[in-house]
């Protein structure tokens, strides 16, 4: 009997390439496994066979995805895979995004089983849960010894074509699906009986969990505007002409700190949008219409604010994980906290 064939993903690191210093390392083919895919052949057993592991850079990888995407699919296609695995990803960012894109891939375009692994706070776990299995582990590799197990156990029984169970009873991350099945009791016994439990005080299980968002409570208002020096900052992803940090149109991975002490006013000939969510004309026309360095200018002028920072930070909005853009949000902050700056207008499309 024929073992089913199996890809593995990994990125540069775990390839024992590099770290950061060879994050820019292009996709490559080994035939000859890596470690970690020496571990999980020995994890998945003899009716699997990893026939190669793909490596590529996370910065490669996420400043270059078109070009990544379509080479390691040509590379995976070759190979023939029936399984796909890649990670575990830890809560590495760019590698859990990567890892997340390259799965979401070969399961749409091979129509292969396809998994992946990472922290639940790995931003690649916010985009992509919903569009593949992804095995939730620690947050370091040093929960390797028990990530690899799990996502060994789950990528076979997706490679036989098993039934998938819950989230809870698999130990992959809820997907915000629901599914019918028949139940004993009917729903509203079902509601009674967890108000009793947490009336009592007892541990219960709701059926229908809401999502948790962070709130922000608001700063007091700025009482003076004469006074502050204020910021632009902006999801909407106006960029320098040409987007030199190559921003991507959607999932964004990174943001933009960019100059605007030159500027009276954006225009077609020096700002664009690196936005895909929404019609890019009328923002590639004029950025003003984004980020309005135009207007403040003039409030500056007339003394209604009493300055406009010089730098601008700029990412796109559009399919960004949260985890991703709470942690732009942090380091933004600190940035514009050093430089003097008492308050920021945001803006979005």
């Amino acid at each position: 009997m024929s073992k089913i064939r199996v890809v593995h993903y990994i990125n540069q690191f775990f390839a024992g390439v590099g770290g950061e210093e060879k994050a820019h390392i292009e996709p490559e083919l080994r035939t000859e496994l890596p470690p970690i895919s020496t571990q999980l052949q020995g994890q998945l057993g003899e009716e699997f066979e990893i026939v190669a592991t793909v490596v590529c850079g996370d910065s490669y990888f996420n400043e270059n995805l078109e070009e990544a995407q379509a080479t390691l699919l040509e590379m995976i296609k070759g190979l023939e895979p029936q399984l796909f695995i890649a990670g575990p990803a830890f809560n590495a960012g760019r590698y859990g995004v990567a890892a997340g894109t390259i799965t979401k891939l070969i399961k749409e375009e091979l129509n292969i089983p396809a998994v992946t692994a990472m922290y639940i706070e790995n931003p690649g776990a916010d985009m992509y849960k919903k569009d593949v299995y992804i095995i939730e582990t620690s947050d370091s590799a040093a929960g390797m010894r028990k990530a690899l197990p799990k996502l060994a156990k789950f990528a076979a029984k997706l490679g036989r074509g098993e039934e998938i169970l819950s989230p809870a009873e698999e130990g992959y991350i809820p997907r915000g699906l629901r599914v019918n099945y028949f139940h004993a009791d009917r729903g509203s016994k079902r509601a009674v009986d967890m108000l009793i439990k947490k009336i009592k005080g007892e541990e219960f299980e709701t059926e229908y969990p809401m999502p948790d968002f962070d709130r922000v409570e608001p700063n007091a208002a700025v009482k003076d505007l004469s006074k502050v020096k204020i910021a632009l900052v902006t999801s909407g992803g106006i960029v320098p002409k040409g987007n030199p940090d190559r921003i991507e149109s959607s999932s964004a991975s990174k943001y933009g700190e960019y100059s605007i002490a030159e500027f009276e006013d954006l225009t077609e000939v020096t700002h664009e949008t690196a936005h895909g969510g929404y019609d890019p004309v009328y923002a590639n026309l004029d950025a003003d219409r984004v980020l309005p360095v135009d207007v403040l200018r003039d409030l500056v002028k007339e003394g209604v604010v009493g300055e406009l920072h010089d730098k601008f930070y700029t990412t796109v909005g559009n399919g960004t994980a949260v985890a991703s853009a709470k942690s732009f949000a942090a380091e933004i902050g600190q940035k514009l906290v050093a430089d003097g700056v008492d308050a920021v207008i945001l803006t979005s499309t």
